[in-house]
C-alpha cells in the first residue's frame, strides 16, 4: 500500500514539473521582445554588471571595492635601470658585427641632413650658415681616430643631454612626432632612418672614447665626450668650426684599427649605405708621376769647357731653349665620392631610363654584361614595398652545386640602407637566380637592424616576388625567350616540381621540342594543334633527341599525324609527373598503359579481329615461353615498323627513369621501394603486321613446344627491353642468343670450339740450346736456296 502512495505520489510530481515547464515555455514565447536594447535588461551597462556582482567577485581574497581602493591608494614607482649595465647589453649582446657601426652613424647622419632639408623648406635660413649637405669619412692613422662628418641639424646642449644622454632616445622619433602636417611640406618624412634610438651607441663596439662636437643654429657649438661609463658636455673653446652639423670622433680600440683602412671603409660603405641620399666622401689619397721642372742651379758644376763646347752651347742659345723636366711620383689627398648609385627604385618606373636600369643592376651585381629583363614595382597592401628585380643573362656554372642553399642576391634595405642579404625564404630555390633589392619600411626588424624577424608579412612578399617574377619572364620578347629558356629551363621544370601554389603559372612557361616542330614549343601551342577528338597530350622521355625520335612507342602516333614532346632532359620526366592537366588536358606517357586512338568504329573492330587471330600467341608468350618475364602479352595499336616494345603499367616505371633511378648515387645499397619498381613486371605489346610476328603465330599453332620458337620469343623479349629504353637484367644471356644466331647466318651452327693446346714450361738452357739449332737449320735451308 505504501509503495502504491509513493508511485502515485512520484507521479504527481513529474507531471507538476512537465506543467511548470510548459508554463515557462509559454511565458518565454508571450513576452520576446524584437528590440532587446529597449528594455532595461537589454541596455544594462557594465558599470551596474561589476556593481551588483562586486560583493561576489574575490580577487586574491580581495572583492573588487577592495581592489579598486587599493590601487588608488598604492605609491606608484618607476623601474630603474643601471646605465652602465644597459650600455654592456648594447655594445656586447645587441649587436653581432662591429661594422654595423659606420652603417648606424652614417644613418644617422642621413637623418641629421634629413631634418635640416624639412625645416628648410619653410625656414629659409635654416641653411644659411651652409648649403653643403654632405657625410665626411676622415681616418687618422697617427692618433687612430675615425672622423664621421655631417652638415646636418646639429644639436644644441640639450640635445646632446636629451639624446645622446638617454639610452634609446630617439630623435629622429621625436622629430617625427613634432612634424605638423608633413604632407604639406612636398617631402618624404617616412625617409628618416632612426626608430629606436641605440645606433649610436654601438660606436662603443669598437672605441674606447668617443667625441661628439656639433652646432646647431639655434645653440653654440659644443662637445660631447663619454667613455661608455659617463659623459661630459663642453662649450667648444675652438668657437663656430662646423658652421652647422656634427663630427663624431671615434677613439678607437686595438683589435678594431682596421677600420682606419680606406678599403675597408669603403667596402662598408659600398655594402650599407651606397643608396643614402646625400653624397658620402672619403679623405683618400693617390699615387701618381707627375713630370717636375728642373732647377739649374741643382744641375752640378763642370770644369772648363774646351772650345767646341763653347761652340755647341752658342749654337744651342740659338735655338728656343726647353725647359728640363723629370717625372717623379706624387702623393695627392683629396675627397672620394662613394655612392655613386642612386636608388632609382624609390623613383617613378616612368621616370628611369633603359640606361640608368642596366648602369644600376651592373652597380649591385658586379656583372659586366646587362641584364636579360627586370621589372620595377610599388606593392601595396598589407605590406608596401618597392622592389626593382632582375634576370642576368647568365647563369653560374655551379648553381646547382649551390641548390637549395642560402643565396644572397635578394639585398634588404629599409628606407636605402641595407638590412640583410642573408635569406632562407625571400625566394624559394627556383628562383635563386633573380637579383635585384626589396626596399620597405613595414619589414619586422630587430632593434640592432641587423636580421628579419619570422614574420607573416615575410611569407606575403615572398608570394608578391614570384608573381611579379613570373610576370617578368612572361613578358620578355621570342628572342629572349630562348636565351632565357636555354640558361634557365632547368629551374622553371624545377619549379613545376617544388612549388604548387604557382604550377599553373609555370606550366604556361614551360617549353620542349615536338615530332611537328624542330624548335621549342609550349603547351598552349600543343593544345592549339591537337585533333578534333584528341583528349591527352602526347609526350615521351629519353636520354637524347634521337633516341625518343626512333623510339618504337611514337611510330604509329606520328604516321597517324598525333603530335608527341619529346622530353630530354633528366628533370622533365619528374616535371610531368608533378603536372596534372593542362586546360583539362591530361598527360599521357606514350611509354606506359592508356595509349587509346579514336580511329573509328572500323578501326576498333579490325582491332578487335586482330587480338582474336593473334590470341593463341599472346596466350603462349604469357603462359609458357615469358612467364617468368611479363605480366602479359597483347596486339598492340601503338607499333608500326617495330615487332614488340615493353610496355610499363599506369603507376609503373619507364626505361627513362629506370636508368635515372639506376644512375642515382645518392641512395641507399638496398632500397625496397627502388628495387619493387626495377623488378616490375612489363606488358608485352607485339605488332600484328610484323613478318616476324606472323612467323610466330604459325610456328606457335603447329608446335607449341618448338625450341627455336621458344629461343626466338625469348630474343624477341630482349630486344624489345633494349628498344624500349629498359637495361637487361642478364646481358650474357642475351649476348649468347646473338652468338646463335650468327653461327646459323654463318653456317657453323654446329662446329665446336676448338680446343687450346697446352704448352709445356721447357728450361732455360734447353730452350736456348732448341734456338741455336734452329737458327743452324734456318742458316743450311738458306744456303740450299742460294745454290738452286
Amino acid at each position: 500500500m505504501v509503495s502504491t502512495k509513493i508511485a502515485f505520489s512520484l507521479l504527481g510530481l513529474l507531471l507538476l514539473s512537465a506543467s511548470c515547464y510548459a508554463q515557462d515555455d509559454e511565458v518565454v514565447a508571450d513576452n520576446i521582445e524584437i528590440d532587446l536594447g529597449a528594455s532595461r535588461e537589454g541596455s544594462r551597462t557594465d558599470a551596474e554588471v561589476v556593481k551588483r556582482e562586486e560583493e561576489a567577485i574575490k580577487l586574491d581574497g580581495l572583492n573588487v571595492a577592495q581592489v579598486k581602493e587599493l590601487r588608488e591608494k598604492s605609491e606608484k614607482f618607476a623601474f630603474q635601470a643601471e646605465v652602465n649595465r644597459m650600455m654592456k647589453l648594447i655594445i656586447n649582446s645587441l649587436y653581432r658585427n662591429k661594422e654595423i657601426f659606420l652603417r648606424e652613424l652614417i644613418s644617422n647622419a642621413s637623418d641629421a641632413i634629413d631634418k635640416i632639408r624639412l625645416m628648410a623648406l619653410t625656414d629659409k635660413d635654416a641653411l644659411a650658415a651652409t648649403s653643403e649637405q654632405t657625410i665626411r669619412i676622415k681616418a687618422d692613422k697617427e692618433n687612430n681616430v675615425l672622423h664621421i662628418t655631417d652638415t646636418g641639424i646639429g644639436m644644441t646642449k640639450n640635445d646632446l643631454v636629451t639624446n645622446l644622454g638617454t639610452i634609446a632616445k630617439s630623435g629622429t622619433a621625436d622629430f617625427l612626432s613634432k612634424m605638423q602636417n608633413p604632407e604639406s611640406t612636398g617631402q618624404d618624412a617616412g625617409d628618416l632612418i632612426g626608430q629606436f634610438g641605440v645606433g649610436f651607441y654601438s660606436a662603443f663596439l669598437v672605441a674606447d672614447r668617443v667625441v661628439v662636437t656639433s652646432k646647431n643654429n639655434d645653440d653654440k657649438q659644443y662637445i660631447w665626450e663619454s667613455d661608455a661609463n659617463s659623459f661630459s658636455i663642453a662649450e667648444d673653446p675652438r668657437g663656430d668650426t662646423l658652421k652647422r652639423g656634427t663630427q663624431i670622433s671615434l677613439y678607437l680600440k686595438e683589435e678594431a684599427r682596421d677600420f682606419l683602412e680606406v678599403d675597408t671603409i669603403r667596402n662598408l660603405v659600398h655594402k650599407y649605405s651606397q643608396f643614402i641620399n646625400f653624397n658620402i666622401y672619403l679623405w683618400t689619397s693617390k699615387t701618381e708621376e707627375v713630370e717636375e721642372p728642373i732647377d739649374d742651379e741643382t744641375e752640378p758644376v763642370t770644369e772648363k769647357k774646351t772650345e767646341e763646347e763653347e761652340d755647341a752651347k752658342v749654337e744651342e742659345e740659338t735655338e728656343e731653349k726647353k725647359p728640363k723636366t723629370r717625372k717623379v711620383e706624387k702623393t695627392t689627398w683629396d675627397w672620394e665620392l662613394l655612392n655613386n648609385a642612386k636608388p632609382i627604385w624609390t623613383r617613378k618606373p616612368s621616370e628611369v631610363e633603359e640606361n640608368e636600369y642596366d648602369e644600376f643592376y651592373k652597380a649591385i651585381t658586379k656583372d659586366t654584361q646587362g641584364p636579360l629583363g627586370h621589372i620595377h614595382f610599388v606593392a601595396e597592401g598589407e605590406v608596401t614595398f618597392k622592389s626593382l628585380l632582375y634576370i642576368p643573362k647568365t647563369q653560374p656554372t655551379e648553381s646547382f652545386n649551390k641548390y637549395g642553399t642560402r643565396t644572397d642576391n635578394i639585398k634588404l634595405y629599409v628606407r636605402r640602407v641595407f638590412i640583410t642579404d642573408d635569406f632562407q625564404d625571400i625566394m624559394p630555390n627556383y628562383l635563386n637566380f633573380i637579383r635585384g633589392v626589396v626596399d620597405s619600411d613595414d619589414l619586422p626588424l630587430n632593434v640592432s637592424r641587423e636580421t628579419l624577424q619570422q614574420h607573416k608579412l615575410i611569407k606575403v612578399i615572398r608570394k608578391k616576388l614570384i608573381r611579379k617574377t613570373l610576370d617578368m619572364i612572361k613578358k620578355l620578347d621570342k628572342a629572349e625567350q630562348e636565351k632565357f629558356w636555354g640558361e634557365y629551363s632547368t629551374n622553371i621544370k624545377l619549379g613545376v616540381i617544388d612549388d604548387s601554389a604557382n604550377r599553373s603559372r609555370l606550366a604556361k612557361l614551360l617549353q620542349f621540342r615536338s615530332s611537328a616542330n624542330k624548335g621549342f614549343i609550349t603547351f598552349s601551342d600543343y593544345v592549339e594543334r591537337m585533333k578534333e577528338k584528341q583528349e591527352s597530350i602526347y609526350f615521351i622521355a629519353g636520354s637524347s633527341l634521337d633516341e625518343v625520335e626512333k623510339s618504337p612507342f611514337v611510330e604509329r602516333l606520328v604516321k597517324k599525324g598525333y603530335e608527341v614532346l619529346y622530353l630530354t632532359e633528366a628533370v622533365d620526366e619528374y616535371c610531368i609527373s608533378a603536372l596534372p592537366e593542362f586546360e583539362g588536358k591530361k598527360f599521357q606517357n606514350v611509354a606506359k598503359e592508356g595509349v587509346e586512338l579514336d580511329e573509328g568504329e572500323g578501326a576498333k573492330a579490325k582491332l578487335e579481329a586482330l587480338k582474336t587471330q593473334f590470341e593463341p600467341l599472346t596466350k603462349w608468350l604469357t603462359e609458357t615461353a615469358l612467364k617468368e618475364h611479363i605480366t602479359t602479352a597483347r596486339v598492340s595499336n601503338r607499333l608500326y615498323k617495330s615487332p614488340t616494345a615493353l610496355v610499363a603499367s599506369r603507376w609503373g616505371i619507364t626505361g627513362n627513369m629506370e636508368r635515372l633511378m639506376l644512375a642515382n648515387s645518392h641512395q641507399k645499397s638496398q632500397d625496397i621501394q627502388r628495387d619493387y619498381y626495377l623488378t616490375q613486371k612489363k606488358t608485352l605489346e607485339i605488332n600484328p603486321r610484323h613478318p616476324l610476328i606472323k612467323e610466330l603465330l604459325r610456328r606457335v599453332e603447329a608446335d607449341p613446344e618448338d625450341r627455336v620458337s621458344k629461343g626466338m620469343a625469348m630474343m624477341m623479349f630482349q630486344t624489345a627491353t633494349l628498344r624500349s629504353g629498359y637495361m637487361l637484367q642478364d646481358p650474357s644471356q642475351f649476348a649468347e642468343h646473338i652468338d646463335a644466331m650468327l653461327k646459323q647466318s654463318l653456317g657453323v651452327g654446329d662446329a665446336e670450339i676448338e680446343e687450346e693446346e697446352e704448352i709445356e714450361n721447357v728450361p732455360e738452357g734447353e730452350n736456348a740450346e732448341e734456338e741455336a739449332d734452329q737458327d743452324n737449320d734456318e742458316d743450311e735451308d738458306k744456303s740450299s736456296k742460294d745454290e738452286l
